[in-house]
């Protein structure tokens, strides 16, 4: 496939260029919109990383590429900067998070319902030690009840991880979140429809601290910590073939991904209304949600500071 990347706010365009062209593929062009990075990067990004063009905008883009993959990390433009793409029937893959609000989620479902190759999420979502996890006979293992995940960093872009391992464990199927209270970080209990539970930790704290997860069975327990330098292969193994046709269906429907995206909102609507339990279908869709554009100014200034 020739893929086209979209903005280079994160550290991720880097790490997943060489992978992406180790399975297979071309990376063509860029664009980049300057919410991080000022004038004049993406020419010496695209020179450093060989990437051939650098595109004036995603719709000179469009036409060029197979597929396209947006890593803004402000994620309320993530519909405006794909939609271009999805409009001209090409692959898409949005980087986490999504979406901040569930009307960009519903839109996003929307064109899945289309037929349009669309994806993208956390790298969590594909989690090998999850996989390997579940790999084992459950006769052995026994079925998971109780999930406690976390991670540090922030509540959303960060904390939208341990959501993803979560649910790389347990799947779909999440029922209601609640707030549990802040110390040194919100604590959050998920609910799953069929009485399964996942118990989440995230938030700021002093020092980084990776993915990881305690899983109990009535057989066993077992915990790990996610290797991130398997994070973006494993990912991309799976995304990849799909987009370029060679499996028909893809590695996570959207529909059921978007249960990740929901409980996060679901938990921000649960504190900012006395720590009430939110059900997924209630979460509103006429509300601010997670800002995108704040975090945005708050990530270039960290990154320039």
């Amino acid at each position: 496939m020739k893929i086209g990347i979209v903005d280079l706010d994160t550290s991720h365009p880097q790490n997943w260029i060489p992978i992406i062209r180790d399975l297979g593929h071309d990376v063509v062009g860029l664009v980049d919109h300057g919410g991080v990075h000022p004038t004049g990067y993406a020419d010496s990004f695209a020179q450093d990383m060989e990437v051939p063009k650098v595109f004036a905008s995603t719709d000179e883009m469009v036409e060029q590429v197979d597929a396209a993959i947006i890593h803004s990390c402000n994620w309320d433009v993530h519909l405006e900067r794909a939609r271009p793409f999805l409009e001209g029937g090409k692959a898409v893959f949005i980087d986490k998070p999504m979406v901040g609000n569930r009307k960009d989620l519903a839109t996003l479902l929307a064109y899945e319902k289309e037929g349009i190759r669309l994806t993208g999420g956390s790298s969590f979502l594909y989690c090998k030690e999850s996989e390997d996890y579940l790999s084992q006979p459950i006769e052995e293992r026994g079925t998971p009840h109780t999930v406690f995940s976390g991670c540090a960093v922030d509540e959303f872009n960060y904390g939208i991880h341990a959501y993803s391992l979560l649910f790389s464990i347990l799947g779909p199927g999440i029922q209601s979140v609640r707030h549990l209270g802040e110390g040194v970080q919100r604590q959050l209990h998920l609910k799953w429809k069929d009485g399964r539970t996942g118990l989440l930790s995230i938030g700021k704290q002093e020092a980084w601290l990776p993915g990881y997860a305690s899983i109990v069975t009535e057989k066993a327990v077992t915990q790990f910590i996610a290797d991130t330098s398997l994070l973006y292969r494993n990912l991309l193994q799976k995304v990849l073939p799909y987009f370029a046709g060679e499996v028909a269906e893809p590695p996570m429907k959207l529909t059921d991904m978007a249960e990740v995206e929901l409980a996060a909102l679901a938990a921000r609507q649960s504190w900012l209304n006395g720590d009430i339990e939110v059900k997924l279908e209630e979460v509103y869709s006429d509300a601010e949600g997670y800002d995108g554009t704040a975090f945005e100014r708050e990530y270039r200034a960290v990154r320039y500071s």
